[in-house]
């Protein structure tokens, strides 16, 4: 990193991702002095935490739709009075598809990003170090029927909602394992969508087990009560420990139908019923976004990035803070993003952080993991989630790769890690590049699921790639 006392010039921090980690990084890295370029691919501030209904939709109370409005607010308020101080720049619809060193570890970092909707054209932004608050993205195991027009992703329901105003359909089943099921279901009942179910594959039992980590956060323990409560409410079906067989439909969802799992995690014979539904919005967890991070040479911590108690990689120069170390919602997002923007802005100056800058934050920090580490344990997919992936059914959605190929290439052409069957079977060669099917792949392969090692974060453009470091820097 550039010593700013050796050159005289303000240290330069970009942050990579404007959801609550890179907000709060941004805000604490500028108040302790250092210049910030927050760089993001929305077209707003908040990421999908805080995703708001577009202006010219007039909604009347957008805070209907979050549970921390004050807390954005909070958050908005600050980095608007950092931008205006010309203290902080924030680039919107900036899509990043690498960070690359400069040399020697002093010389810096030059961020790549394309531009706009379209992403036709380019960017570059150079920076003495680098926060990435990348965030998370969804993970959603396959079914037969889970392509039907009707069927989304959990997250992409509340993204709807939360965005535009509007649902896919009158009657919904919300269906997978996790926490984030509760809040969309929730969501979709106060718009008017009658809940004919929400099915989770969770056993209620394994919440007793986690007691002790439960009742050490009593206030996110209230926050699923009432989401519950209000679920009851409206009178919606919870049917634990049960999991999705099958989506009908011709032209679109017309039912699904559900089963329970034994205590082995397998369907219990005879169990299943069908459920009449226009929507069914479906999720099994999250993951990390970790390519920026593997592409930098930074050490991943299984699915995560790892870090130190001060949320810096082992690469030297580079932070990481969020969901991309390891999913645990937006509290702790917030918690990691203002340690990582405190300790950068303290290193690039040249000075030695002092934790006690950050110590509420830390013990904040330090429950919420263990609070998430209950959770993870908690919900997990059903065990034998595999045997309901028919060889018919569609695994790899942008290569329209069948299970029954899947299980060819590991049965009888050898095949025994993910990176394998893409190569025998194209799984996670279209435009996703993996994060849809991945983890439905290494299931079905017997396997864990592995980094991708992909030299860029998205698709680039030739042109733009050809022309990448001879261009002007933002």
């Amino acid at each position: 990193m550039t010593d700013p006392n050796r050159s005289g010039a303000v240290p330069h921090l970009v942050v990579i991702g404007a959801g609550p980690a890179g907000l709060a990084a941004s805000v604490a890295a500028a108040a302790c002095g250092v210049r910030v370029t927050l760089v993001d691919s929305a077209g707003e501030a908040g990421g999908q935490f805080y995703r708001r209904p577009a202006p010219g939709l007039r909604a009347r109370r957008p805070q209907a739709l979050h549970h921390q409005w004050r807390t954005w607010e909070r958050l908005k308020d600050g980095l608007d009075r950092y931008v205006r101080a010309g203290c902080v720049r924030h680039l919107t619809e900036h899509h990043v598809w690498c960070v690359e060193r400069r040399g020697e570890p002093d010389r810096g970092f030059t961020v790549h990003a394309l531009l706009g909707p379209e992403q036709e054209g380019a960017a570059e932004v150079r920076a003495d170090a680098v926060l990435l608050a990348t965030g998370g993205y969804e993970k959603v195991l396959p079914f037969p029927g889970w392509t039907l027009p009707g069927v989304v992703s959990a997250g992409g329901a509340q993204a709807m909602l939360k965005g535009a105003l509007v649902v896919s359909g009158r009657t919904a089943v919300v269906a997978g394992t996790g926490p984030l099921l509760l809040p969309v279901a929730t969501g979709l009942a106060a718009a008017g969508v009658e809940i004919a179910a929400l099915v989770e594959s969770a056993d209620p039992k394994a919440f007793v087990r986690q007691s002790r980590a439960l009742a050490a956060q009593p206030g996110k323990v209230a926050e699923g009560a009432g989401y519950a409560a209000r679920l009851l409410r409206h009178r919606a079906r919870l049917l634990a420990r049960h999991t999705i067989v099958e989506a009908h439909g011709t032209e679109r969802l017309e039912a699904v139908t559900v089963a329970a799992l034994d205590a082995s995690g397998r369907v219990r014979p005879g169990s299943e019923r069908r459920v009449p539904c226009d929507t069914l919005a479906v999720g099994h967890g999250m993951l990390p976004h970790t390519d920026l991070a593997d592409t930098l040479g930074c050490r991943l911590d299984g699915p995560a990035v790892h870090v130190d108690d001060e949320q810096r990689t082992d690469v030297p120069g580079v932070w990481a803070a969020g969901e991309t170390t390891g999913i645990g919602g937006s509290a702790l997002s917030l918690a990691e993003g203002h340690i990582a923007g405190c300790s950068a802005a303290a290193r690039l100056r040249g000075t030695e952080p002092d934790p006690g800058a950050w110590a509420a934050a830390a013990r904040v920090r330090a429950r919420l993991r263990a609070f998430s580490a209950a959770l993870d344990s908690v919900y997990a997919p059903p065990v034998h989630w595999t045997e309901q992936v028919t060889d018919d059914t569609v695994v790899c959605r942008c290569e329209e790769v069948t299970g029954g190929a899947i299980r060819e290439a590991v049965a009888e052409l050898g095949a025994g890690d993910p990176r394998t069957v893409k190569l025998l079977t194209r799984a996670g060669m279209g435009w996703c590049q993996g994060r849809m099917c991945g983890p439905a792949v290494a299931g079905l392969a017997g396997c864990e699921l592995a980094p991708s090692r992909r030299p860029f974060a998205r698709p680039v453009p030739l042109g733009i790639l050809a022309r990448a470091g001879e261009m002007d820097h933002q």
